[in-house]
């Protein structure tokens, strides 16, 4: 027995409060239950001292194991409480230490219950860690149906350390959100493999591991030579050489070495017969996609090639004398193609068949059913019966038919339709893998001297680029990463990022995207965003978290398809009963049945095409690879689904509330109009502007300073736009002044002193809270600004009116035939906004808006979206995402427009990549599109379901003579989910809607 780790558990209070906030009655532990969280949990209030033992159990293997041992241990004296974790394979005990040999009965009775048990030593249990939560996705295989996922997430999310999880069918993909102190990702893979599937890791959030690919390691000693380097090599916490995959995974710290310095040093202290390549988890998952396809044919291959005889054998070979006669011959007690059937069939059923046999037994195993059983309880059936009436045969002289060709069709024809199921949901996926392709393999890294000269150029792998590289773009390649051009001029097609179909220019100090293909010239680029923090790396994210989340529509497929497998299986049982004694009481002629058959094969055969026909697969496809088709689509076309849910609340949207400011406008506010009203010079009133505007972050202080400047230094500026910029940092300084106790006043202006005295610049509520009295002429002048769509900024200095600025922002070129669109879908546009009314009235009157919301503070932008959801209408939100989250958060699908280089606004439900307004209509069109192609997918699942398995079950029979075989039935099931997912694929041909389609205009 080893150390005996015991801890002294007193009363309610004796535990810190940090070990937990729960004081309840510990509860029954389940499959996965936490250990660890058990650990932590305080003990209800008890009468006297307690301890604790923590038991090493093996030999558990489900949780009836787990209840075994509970029921075992809570039944010695002395045990006040036990908590069983299955993954662990831990038992923590509490127990009275006043009773005696309570440790060695705890041992005793696990043992008794049949499992091996040891006391862990206090050293060997974990401590409490840190809480930082990562995000792991797995690539899971095996999953058939909605059951599948339902049961593969049900097992996750009862892990300890684990947040959440999500499993698609489609992608075969989970994302699990867990706490890495907690539990490990091979654990994750452990209990995904444990409860019948394929489980394998493809990448994390951690920041600060690597998965590196080697070549040149063959032997025992290259592995030797790779450990001694590694050892070495400073900054590497830990790392670990799977030399049957020439893989390592290293865990290194990012601030002490960099990993293209590791990929380096691996290369040159092994004097370059080791080569370390990052691996990328895009390509082994396209890897894994294809040995999955490849595995389905070789076994659909097998399967053909033995079935096609024994189809031969029973339908052709009785028409040709000689084959016949041949296949009459005894061979012993059988008839020679009754044997050679036997043979053939029993390969297919039990050795390529086995996947069936064991995915069936493990979904049953813990609880669920699948198609597997369904495919199993009706190939075992037939080929048992065909068994039995072989033997019978055989002993008594008299054969009646035998029907092994049945279970071997069915496989046949199963496998067939999971190899074209496999094919079609790889074509759900192309939208990640063209994203995936756009990311270059190389890129050339430009090197420096100590000096910054330029010393030379490396080719390097792109996924080794680091922050502050700058790298060398060529025309005609792509750029390698997010970056800032330093040196060159030319033009790029972002057309794969952001939808916009011209070229766009490119000069020193412009933004460029990684992924995107530079046209012409060539461009010297310091790399700003590495790896998943690019743009296209943030828009695989967001595509991938799409496809991985459900709608809510499929919350009634999954109850479908945890009942369907036991409902069909009734039915089945059903038909046997219902043919079999109405032939037993002669309800039906001698007639319907073969001259050498009897009704119990009759029947049998009615009831083994119903279990092979239904298919449960079709409805859990229905939705997930529609939603997955969607989100690619829409990716392409520069919308950005967050989740299946928002794609479904989407198509039902009634209004759009647009904000103003960046969304409905340009976005790049220009001050037209710029008059004093009081003694001072025009030239001191913007410096005095300026000066005030200088510290502030809202868009009009921008243009204010940008006025102020081209008016001073007019003439004196460089020609070109870099120039211009340099010169305007320089001088920016030299002729502002000082502005001392600066404040924003939120949705009304800034407030300073300058020279002593205090400055107000912004509205007229600014003015009147500080009790300016603002001219009849300034007010004249304000009124005629706002009448033309301009906001007016009043200035206030020492107390007095002094002048005002007028500033507009020019409307987008497509937001009145948006607004017209969307009136034409039906969809009641609304303008939210904090400006004046008469400018806001101004604006909406351009526009086509008749509901305008005007003044609205920044926090009662949520409070009208909430108002205008009280009657149960759906809202959209469209903003920039800059002042906008609290209402984008509030609303039932918020857009976020802007830029691609802003794509990850967490408050929006969906984001518009381009700045163009015409995407509002496509995310809704889209939406529409796929939940029509939702609804049509359920339609085929449930009408194939019920009329199939009726006609199945003989319903027709009595009138049209018309019996469908098992084989057929099983070849209708097979092909059943791939129409669904060919339905799904058919939303690839989904083309944006053109605005005059939409508004119904014929151009001649």
């Amino acid at each position: 027995m080893a150390h005996l780790q015991l801890s002294a558990v007193a009363g309610a209070g004796a535990r810190p409060a940090a070990a937990g906030g729960r004081g309840d009655e510990m509860e029954d532990v389940a499959l996965l239950d936490s250990y660890d969280e058990e650990m932590g949990l305080p003990p209800p209030p008890e009468e006297g001292a307690a301890e604790e033992a923590h038991v090493r159990v093996t030999g558990m293997t489900c949780s009836a194991c787990t209840s075994a041992v509970e029921a075992a241990v809570s039944a010695r004296r002395g045990v006040r409480r036990v908590a069983v974790s299955l993954l662990q394979n831990r038992a923590r005990v509490v127990f009275d230490p006043a009773l005696a040999k309570v440790v060695e009965d705890i041992i005793e009775a696990i043992e008794d219950a049949g499992f091996e048990a040891e006391i862990i030593p206090e050293s060997a249990v974990s401590q409490p860690k840190s809480q930082k939560t990562l995000s792991a996705q797995f690539r899971i295989g095996g999953m058939t149906c909605a059951n599948c996922v339902n049961s593969v997430e049900s097992i996750l999310k009862k892990l300890p350390g684990v947040k959440g999880a999500v499993v698609a069918l489609a992608t075969s993909l989970g994302e699990v959100e867990y706490v890495p102190s907690v539990i490990s990702k091979d654990e994750i893979v452990q209990a995904i493999e444990d409860a019948g599937f394929e489980a394998a890791f493809l990448q994390s959030t951690e920041q600060d591991k690597v998965l590196l690919g080697l070549t040149g390691l063959h032997t025992e000693r290259d592995v030797e030579v790779l450990n001694d380097i590694l050892k070495k090599m400073d900054g590497l916490r830990q790392f670990g050489v799977n030399n049957v995959l020439s893989e390592v995974e290293i865990v290194f710290d990012p601030e002490a070495v960099g990993l293209r310095s590791i990929v380096d040093t691996i290369e040159m202290a092994s004097n370059g017969r080791l080569k370390a390549h990052v691996q990328n988890p895009y390509t082994r998952g396209a890897s894994n996609d294809a040995q999955e396809a490849s595995k389905m044919l070789n076994l659909l291959r097998s399967s053909l090639f033995l079935s096609i005889p024994v189809f031969f054998i029973r339908m052709v070979c009785p028409s040709i004398p000689f084959l016949s006669t041949l296949l009459s011959m005894h061979c012993g007690p059988f008839l020679m193609g009754d044997l050679l059937k036997w043979i053939l069939v029993s390969i297919v059923q039990f050795v390529i068949g086995k996947r069936f046999y064991v995915a069936a037994y493990r979904a049953v195993r813990h609880g669920s059913t699948n198609m597997d059983v369904l495919v199993v309880l009706g190939t075992t059936a037939s080929y048992a019966y065909s068994v039995c009436a072989l033997l019978y045969g055989a002993f008594t002289g008299y054969h009646p038919p035998v029907y092994f060709e049945t279970s071997a069709m069915i496989i046949t024809f199963v496998l067939f339709g999971k190899y074209l199921e496999v094919l079609a949901k790889g074509k759900t996926s192309d939208a990640i893998k063209k994203l995936v392709e756009l990311v270059p393999s190389t890129a050339v890294l430009v090197l420096k001297d100590k000096e910054g000269k330029h010393v030379g150029e490396r080719e390097i792998d792109a996924r080794l680029v680091q922050p502050g590289d700058v790298l060398k773009v060529l025309p005609g390649s792509k750029v390698p990463a997010d970056g800032v051009v330093v040196w060159g001029t030319s033009h790029v097609n972002e057309s794969m990022i952001t939808g916009e179909s011209a070229p766009i220019p490119k000069e020193v100090s412009s933004v460029v995207i990684g992924g995107t293909i530079n046209l012409h010239g060539i461009l010297h680029i310091q790399a700003t965003k590495v790896g998943s923090g690019t743009v296209l790396s943030q828009i695989i994210s967001l595509v991938e978290t799409a496809q991985m989340s459900k709608a809510p529509i499929q919350k009634f497929a999954d109850y479908v398809a945890s009942i369907f497998v036991p409902i069909v299986i009734t039915l089945s049982i059903v038909t046997f009963s219902v043919w079999f004694l109405c032939g037993w009481l002669g309800a039906y002629p001698n007639s319907w049945v073969a001259e050498n058959s009897n009704c119990f094969v009759f029947s049998l055969m009615f009831a083994i095409s119903v279990v092979v026909i239904a298919c449960p697969c079709a409805l859990g496809l229905a939705t997930p690879t529609a939603v997955m088709v969607a989100t690619g689509i829409g990716a392409n076309h520069g919308v950005l689904v967050k989740g299946g849910d928002a794609l479904e609340r989407a198509q039902n949207v009634k209004y759009v509330v647009f904000d103003k400011t960046g969304t409905l406008t340009q976005g790049k506010a220009v001050v037209t109009a710029a008059k004093v009203f009081s003694g001072m010079d025009l030239g001191d009133f913007l410096t005095l502007v300026a000066s005030a505007e200088a510290s502030s972050e809202h868009p009009l202080a921008k243009a204010v300073l940008d006025y102020a400047f081209h008016f001073h230094f007019f003439g004196k500026l460089p020609s070109s736009k870099d120039g211009i910029e340099q010169q305007k940092d320089k001088v920016l300084s030299q002729w502002l002044l000082e502005a001392e106790d600066f404040s924003a006043v939120l949705g009304k202006g800034v407030q300073c002193s300058i020279n002593g005295k205090h400055v107000l610049v912004g509205n007229r509520s600014l003015m009147t809270e500080n009790g300016v009295t603002i001219p009849p002429e300034a007010e004249t002048f304000l009124i005629d600004l706002e009448s033309n769509a301009k906001t007016g900024i009043l200035v206030a200095y020492d107390g007095d009116f002094v002048g005002l600025m007028g500033i507009t922002d020019p409307l987008k070129r497509e937001a009145a035939v948006v607004v017209e669109g969307l009136k034409k879908l039906g969809v009641h546009p609304v303008m939210l906004t904090g400006d004046n009314w008469r400018t806001a009235q101004a604006v909406a009157k351009e526009v086509g808006i008749e509901d305008v919301r005007a003044e609205v503070m920044p926090a009662g932008k949520a409070d009208v979206v909430r108002s205008l959801q009280k009657d149960g209408s759906t809202v959209a939100m469209v903003g920039d995402g800059i002042n906008d989250s609290p209402a984008l958060a509030a609303a039932d699908v918020g857009m976020a427009i802007g830029g691609g280089t802003d794509i990850a606004i967490e408050a929006a439900d969906y984001v518009l990549v381009r700045n163009n307004l015409e995407d509002v209509i496509t995310a809704i069109d889209l939406s529409r599109k796929t939940f029509s192609r939702i609804r049509w997918n359920y339609f085929f699942a449930m009408a194939y379901n019920v009329v199939a398995i009726p006609i199945a079950a003989g319903a027709l029979f009595p009138f049209t003579g018309l019996q469908m075989p098992p084989w057929l039935a099983g070849a209708c099931m097979a092909f059943s989910s791939v129409s669904v997912v060919c339905s799904s694929l058919l939303l690839r041909r989904y083309r944006k809607p053109r605005l005059t389609t939409v508004l119904q205009i014929t151009v001649e």
